[in-house]
């Protein structure tokens, strides 16, 4: 019987992703369908629209799913949804502050996809501005290496706006103010270089340190939110150290 139950976990596991991939096919279209309808459908001339059509190819979205979300956002084609972003605010186990950025066609559903997620994994609803002021806005790129140094990229996207460039080990991260993301990106691009990916994103002034019991016990929580088919992005102020991710690993 060991074949057996091998195969159900096996098949279990193919489950679980598929529907993670499933989700996040959902979230990239989504991406897709209010880049074109707020900048226009032409990704040419609709940068966030170029960046959320590239991301998506890069995660293997079918090039037909991606095309009729481009259509259905720039009203080509009937049936887009009215996607409306809201953001939720809370705190997790160790009082670290979370922020979940969610798209939705239904503010109820989605409010309570977010607190049933919250409340059954060890995290609390917050009102609004509670924890939101300990988040900046950014705009973040990332890069493969690919031989060059910190100093080559900086060369091309100073004067674009950046910030800082963070190494990831294989990557690199480039950080700038969000309203620059889009002159960051185009100067990668007028240099010829590629990039993975370019993203608004939120990033905390004060960092909550953990143990390895309670990294568990947030990722529990973000995996959770991250399974709600409203929620797009979940921002925390957790700082998990090196020693605790390999105490995690192992």
């Amino acid at each position: 019987m060991s074949g057996h139950s091998k195969w159900a976990t096996t098949k279990h596991k193919k489950a679980v992703i598929d529907a993670k991939r499933g989700k996040m096919f959902a979230k990239l279209i989504k991406n897709i369908e209010v880049a074109a309808r707020t900048g226009g459908s032409d990704p040419s001339g609709n940068p966030t629209l170029y960046d959320a059509i590239q991301k998506a190819k890069k995660s293997s979205v079918p090039n037909d799913n991606i095309e009729r979300a481009r259509k259905r956002g720039g009203g080509e084609e009937a049936g887009g949804a009215d996607w409306q972003t809201i953001t939720y605010e809370g705190y997790g186990p160790n009082g670290v502050a979370i922020l979940i950025e969610c798209l939705t066609d239904n503010r109820n559903r989605a409010a309570g996809e977010v607190r049933t997620a919250m409340t059954r994994n060890g995290g609390n609803m917050a009102d609004p501005g509670s924890v939101s002021y300990l988040f900046t806005r950014k705009g973040v790129v990332v890069l493969e290496k690919n031989d060059r140094s910190e100093d080559d990229l900086l060369e091309v996207v100073l004067e674009a706006g950046a910030e800082e460039i963070n190494d990831l080990g294989d990557s690199f991260e480039i950080v700038s103010e969000a309203s620059d993301l889009i002159p960051v990106r185009t100067a990668l691009v007028d240099a010829g270089i590629d990039y993975d990916s370019a993203d608004p994103d939120f990033r905390a002034s004060v960092e909550v340190p953990v143990d390895a019991e309670g990294a568990r016990k947030v990722f529990k929580l973000v995996d959770a939110l991250e399974d709600c088919d409203d929620v797009q992005n979940v921002y925390t102020n957790v700082d998990v150290s090196d020693e605790v991710l390999a105490e995690l690993d192992a």
